[in-house]
Order: C-alpha cells, then structure tokens, then sequence
C-alpha cells in the first residue's frame, strides 16, 4: 500500500451490512457518500463497532468497512473489543498516512479515537449527534473533550454538550439532504399526515396517535402513515385499535430508505413527536420533500421554513388542523443544508 495515501478513518457504533441495507443510519451514509464524490483521492475505511453483527472486513460503494460484531456487550468483551480496535487503528497507521479520525458520537467511538490521536498526534473530531450531549452520558468524564474537537450537529446540541460536560464544542455541522435521491416532480399529495422513525418510547408515537385521533373528530377522512419498527410496535397496534383509528392510521412497519422519501414527497403535514432531537434528519428530509413540518424540538437558534415548533399535544393538532384545512398552502421544497455542504465543512477541519 501507499504510505503517503491520505486516510479518513470514521470510528462508528453501527453501518450498513451491505449496499441494500439502506435503513441502518441513512444520514451518515449520505456524509460518506458525499465524502467520497467529492474527494475521490481521499481513502475511507469505517471500523463499526457494534453492528452489523459478523466480523468481517468488505466494501461498501467503494469503501472499505471493518465490521467487529461488538453487540454493545460490556465487561470483557468491551475490553477485548477495544484491544482489537487499537491494533486495527494501529495497523491502519503503518500502511497509510492518516489524515484524521471521525467519530460519531461521544460515546466508546469518541473514547477510542481520542486517545489513539493523541497519542500518535492526529487530529479527531467527534460529531455530536444526540442523547450524548446529555447529562446520562458518561463518556466525557472518562476522557475529557476539548473544544475544538467537537462538532455539534445543532445550536441545541452545542448547547446541551457545554451544559452538561463543560466544553462548548466549537463547531456546528448540520446534516443535509442528498437531492438525488429524490423524485424531482412534486407528487400528489395523498397522505394528509406521515411519521417516520423507531418505534421507542423516546419518540413518542403514542402522543402521534392522540394527536391523529384527536384531528379525526374535526377531519374524519383524515389518513396518516406510521412508519418504522421497534420495541413500541405491538403497543401502538394496540393503541390503534382501541381509539378506533384502523382506517385512519396505517402503520407500514420498517420500509426501504428510498420508499421512505416517496412517502414523504406524497405527505401534506410530516409529524415528529419525539421528546429530544439533536436535529432530525428525517424533518430535514420531509421539508425537501415539499411537506409541512411539525415537531417539539428547535434544533437551531433561527427559525426554519415550514418548520412549525409546537409545546404541546393540543398545539401539535390545532397547527396540523390549520394547515390541513388552508386551501391556499404551497407545497415546495425547502432545502436548509445539503450533505455535501455538510461533506466540505467536516473536511476543511482535516485539510
């Protein structure tokens, strides 16, 4: 191999098995993918560390995967985990010219990139993506982050990382949408309300229901798509068929990543219930999409277009009402930040 070969290395809890394993992080796929189309001198190689769940080193479009079955067991497995880990990275060194490592979230990736960079002197990042600027998260007290280190994926996150673990990370880098991955003609709209995510307690599609349930009384041809699998997904049937909502609510269980976005460009009003987001992809999405957005969480200081930020169950359904019952709406695109927007300024970090 070429020495002098420029590497990312990208340290990561999970990746997609395969090439047809769209549904496993699709938001940090579009970031490779961008990576690579627009530094195609740069050499990749992603270690996963939990899933998928075989050891095996293969290639993802053009990129080398090292997959180490890790199963988020902890005690001695962790340990032996983490020795296969360094010598990977270490292996890694000898034979290419590491320009940086990536890791997303500051958990056992940031953990094990950090300290392999410092002590072999490269530079590391880590992408704030969520539940990890929290205060349950235990990792930054385990290695402490410094500031110019870290990259939040929303003005919130950066928040929440500063008040919780004490260092304000200095970057934020929002995801973007992949516009090719998209029909370019706006579709009818003949879904009036879509969600889309996991099924865990955490996103709160019980308060999807009650919302849904509540705007039927006022709309009752209104039809809504449930998407996603999950822990929740026999309570939410359940839910179904006790608020009477079998012919309102469909709930399509896990579907391809690419079905996911026609569903969206055909959706009216996107719903994300959910309690905590770092910054949703998926509304990111509905908004190129051409749908109408409405959610708990802000990601970002400013207000974005067609995205409605609502505090309450009561106001999630009168803002969908409203929109639903305004025959004057234009559906259009909102693009807030491209992936490879997002591609560019994640590499000029590293160059």
């Amino acid at each position: 191999m070429n020495r002098d070969e420029k590497m990312l290395v990208v340290l990561t809890p999970g990746f997609p098995a395969n090439e047809v394993d769209t549904t496993c992080l699709p938001m940090q796929q579009n970031l490779i993918r961008s990576l690579k189309e627009i530094y195609p001198g740069l050499n990749i190689i992603i270690l996963s560390f939990q899933y998928p769940y075989f050891k095996k080193k293969y290639t993802w479009f053009n990129t080398t995967v090292i997959s180490f079955d890790g199963r988020n067991k902890g005690g001695l497995a962790r340990l032996l985990l983490r020795r296969k880990l360094n010598a990977t990275l270490k292996e890694i060194n000898t034979t290419h010219k590491i320009t940086g490592l990536l890791s997303f979230w500051y958990g056992e990736c940031a953990l094990t990139g950090k300290r392999f960079a410092d002590k072999n002197n490269l530079k590391h990042f880590c992408w704030i993506l969520g539940q990890d600027a929290g205060k349950e998260n235990k990792y930054p007290h385990l290695i402490p982050p410094k500031s110019d280190e870290l990259i939040a994926l929303s003005d919130f996150l950066q928040d929440e990382f500063e008040i919780h673990h004490g260092a304000r990370p200095q970057y934020v880098i929002p995801a973007g949408i992949d516009a090719k991955q998209f029909n370019p003609v706006i579709e009818k709209k003949d879904i009036d309300i879509l969600a889309a995510g996991s099924l865990i307690e955490l996103k709160q599609y019980a308060i999807f229901l009650e919302v849904v349930a509540g705007i039927k009384k006022q709309i009752p041809p209104v039809k809504a798509v449930l998407v996603g699998n999950g822990p929740e997904k026999e309570r939410l049937q359940t839910l179904i068929t006790k608020s009477g909502l079998e012919a309102t609510v469909s709930l399509a269980g896990e579907l391809p990543y690419p079905e996911v976005l026609q569903l969206m460009q055909r959706t009216k009003v996107f719903l994300h219930p959910s309690s905590y987001e770092g910054f949703s992809g998926v509304c990111l999405e509905a908004l190129y999409a051409s749908a109408q957005v409405v959610s708990f969480c802000k990601p970002m200081k400013h207000d974005i277009e067609n995205w409605h930020i609502v505090s309450s169950k009561e106001e999630m359904k009168q803002k969908t009402i409203s929109i639903l019952e305004n025959p004057g709406i234009v559906y259009k695109r909102v693009l807030f930040s491209s992936m490879d927007g997002a591609a560019r300024k994640m590499m000029n970090l590293f160059l």
